[in-house]
């Protein structure tokens, strides 16, 4: 970790409803996230995870509060640029994959770079690379429909990192998996966290929380725990 801050949130809110009907999705949140940190946050279903990962990579806006990527405060943003921003520096990943049905496995991952500015031969190079990375070079020119849950699930990753993200995004990447797919995931966020890219993932799982630097327990919109793992090992082999 070089000390940098790669995500920041300030009194971060998000509330729906009215009066008696309000919820406080997200409460008044404060977060520091510095560069090459994993970080899981973890909470029973509704205690409003999800709703901070999208406030964090701005796919929805705060009703109150801040937040920043790097030295750039995203809340404030216009969707074109919040767009822009996404496109270039956030990596996300979904409990549903999201995947294009019609493109191979390589198409999928090579779009993101191709959004983000690359030439088509860049695209195509940095696709491959990232495909063998996660175990699936031999199934490049398959369809999603050709590849199991995990396989997806993997190719949804390398979709991310394709456009060389400052911070990886994933929201119950593994909500969908059965048992021998979630452990596919899982040694691919070891490799994540070891080669320190900085993730922020929602999950159920304490596996996958298992293997961050910080755990971070919500409940009813807030923040009830915040720890590092009596485990974890800094990059340069520090705690």
């Amino acid at each position: 970790m070089n000390g940098s801050m790669a995500l920041r949130a300030r009194g971060l809110s998000r509330f729906y409803g009215w009066d008696s009907a309000l919820v406080r999705a997200v409460d008044d949140v404060d977060l520091d996230v510095p560069t090459g940190q994993a970080v899981a946050i973890m909470g029973p279903s509704g205690c409003g995870k999800s709703t901070l990962l999208h406030l964090l990579g701005g796919l929805q806006r705060p009703t109150d509060g801040e937040v920043w990527l790097g030295d750039r405060r995203i809340d404030t943003m216009s969707e074109r640029a919040l767009a822009r921003l996404r496109r270039d520096t956030i990596g996300l990943v979904f409990q549903s994959f999201h995947l294009m049905d019609e493109l191979t496995a390589v198409e999928n991952v090579e779009v993101a770079a191709l959004l983000a500015g690359r030439s088509p031969g860049q695209a195509r190079r940095r696709a491959l690379h990232l495909l063998d990375q996660v175990g699936l070079a031999d199934r490049a020119s398959h369809l999603p429909s050709a590849l199991s849950g995990g396989q997806r699930q993997r190719v949804a990753i390398a979709r991310a990192l394709s456009n060389e993200p400052q911070i990886v995004l994933a929201d119950e990447p593994t909500g969908n998996l059965d048992s021998a797919a979630t452990l596919e995931v899982l040694r691919l966020f070891e490799d994540l966290r070891g080669a320190g890219q900085t993730v922020v993932v929602v999950t159920h799982d304490a596996r996958i929380a298992a293997v961050a630097d910080r755990v971070i327990s919500m409940r009813d919109g807030a923040f009830a725990d915040d720890s590092m793992l009596a485990g974890a090992i800094g990059h340069d082999g520090t705690h």
